[in-house]
């Protein structure tokens, strides 16, 4: 299905190591390939119910974020809103549980536009540091090519950029090591 209006959105702390990376999955997405006019990409962080208007004013929203669910390290999961809620009282996380009371409210609505939530089984979220573990860091191709599939399946597919490439790491460190030019151009990191 094609759908008028996609946000992408990342969701999670970033310093709380593995819990921030939907935030730099969206981030590396924004610098590495172009974005077209349907597609808003969207720095969630801990924006929780403010996320919300997002819900009832796109056609399709994909979060990305870590799981609590079972599972190996690196492990992805992908759901519909309604797996979701039909899991309700299982999540174990603020961010588990903010999606999905975000997503009973908005359910009620009849404009709420189709919502998937993509996750990963990270190693750490308890720890203050900003960044990935290694074994985390590892798997964020998978959740790459995880987030550009669902994303053509909703009929955006994604060019990389012929310029430049940057890493997750240049990422990592420019949240935590934050300078003037980061908030104007990434690709001046490069």
């Amino acid at each position: 299905m094609v759908y008028q209006k996609i946000a992408l959105i990342g969701i999670g702390n970033i310093m709380f190591h593995d819990e921030g990376l939907g935030v730099y999955l969206v981030k590396y997405i924004e610098e590495n390939y172009h974005i077209p006019d349907n597609l808003t990409i969207v720095e969630g962080g801990t924006l929780g119910f403010s996320l919300m208007t997002y819900y009832q004013e796109y056609d399709k929203v994909i979060i990305v974020g870590t799981s609590s669910k079972d599972g190996d390290i690196g492990t992805i999961y992908s759901e519909s809103s309604e797996e979701v809620m039909a899991q309700g009282g299982t999540r174990q996380t603020a961010n588990e549980v903010e999606i999905t009371m975000m997503l009973e409210i908005c359910s009620f609505h009849e404009d709420m536009g189709e919502v998937q939530l993509i996750t990963m089984v990270p190693e750490d979220i308890i720890d203050v540091c900003n960044g990935l573990t290694n074994s985390v860091l590892s798997h964020m191709p998978k959740l790459v090519d995880a987030t550009l599939e669902e994303l053509e399946n909703s009929g955006v597919r994604l060019k990389r950029t012929l310029c430049s490439r940057v890493s997750f790491e240049t990422i990592i460190d420019a949240y935590a090591n934050p300078k003037m030019a980061d908030y104007n151009d990434m690709s001046m990191l490069v």
